[in-house]
C-alpha cells in the first residue's frame, strides 16, 4: 500500500530531524525548522510533465511569500523521477525553469533523493547518504537566505567535507540505525 501524503511528510521530517539537523549535515536548517518556516508539499505527479507544473506553483508560491512565513520548501514528489538518473536529469529542467520564471539569483533548487550518488562515487559509497532522503526533493531555497546563513558560518566552505567526514566515521550500518524503527 502507497504511503499517504500525511505519512510522506512525516517520514521527511524525521529524515530532516535526525540526519540533516541531528547530524548537523546542514547548519542552517535547524533554524527554520524551529520557526516551522519549511513548507512541505507532496506532489501526486506522476510524470515529469506533472511534476514540472507543480515545480513552477511551487517556486511563484515561496517567490511570493513572505521568508518569515514560508522561508524554504521541499517539495517531495513519491510517484515520480524515482529512477536517479532520470532524477538527475531533471534537475537541469528546474534550473532552466527557475530562470525562465525569472527567479535566478532569486531562487534556487537543490537535491535529494534515495539513491542519490555523487559523479565519481560508488552506489553504496557513504558520502551519498549526505543527499539520501526518504522519497524524491526537490529543495527549493531562497538565494539571500543562503548567503546570509554563508555568511554568518565562519568555516561554510568546509561543510561538505565536514558532512562526508561524519558520514564516513558513521558508516552505512549507523544510517541504518538512526532510522530503525522509523516510519518508511
Amino acid at each position: 500500500m502507497a504511503a499517504t501524503p500525511e505519512e510522506i511528510v512525516k517520514a521527511t521530517r524525521q529524515w530532516l530531524e535526525k540526519a540533516v539537523i541531528g547530524l548537523n549535515l546542514c547548519p542552517f536548517a535547524k533554524p527554520v525548522h524551529a520557526r516551522d518556516q519549511i513548507r512541505y508539499v507532496v506532489s501526486q505527479a506522476e510524470t515529469p510533465e506533472e511534476l514540472l507544473a507543480d515545480l513552477i506553483d511551487e517556486l511563484q508560491t515561496l517567490a511570493a511569500a513572505e521568508p518569515e512565513e514560508i522561508e524554504t520548501t521541499l517539495l517531495i514528489h513519491p510517484r515520480v523521477l524515482n529512477d536517479f538518473l532520470d532524477y538527475n536529469d531533471f534537475l537541469g529542467v528546474a534550473e532552466d525553469t527557475v530562470a525562465g520564471l525569472g527567479l535566478e539569483g532569486v531562487l534556487q533548487v537543490a537535491s535529494f533523493h534515495p539513491d542519490y550518488q555523487f559523479a565519481g562515487t560508488e552506489p553504496d559509497d557513504v558520502t551519498n547518504y549526505t543527499n539520501r532522503s526518504p522519497y524524491p526533493t526537490l529543495h527549493l531555497l531562497r538565494e539571500a537566505s543562503v548567503e546570509r546563513a554563508v555568511a554568518a558560518v565562519p568555516d561554510a566552505a568546509e561543510i561538505y567535507e565536514r558532512n562526508m567526514e561524519t558520514l564516513r566515521r558513521l558508516g552505512v550500518e549507523g544510517w541504518r540505525r538512526l532510522f530503525k524503527g522509523l516510519d518508511r
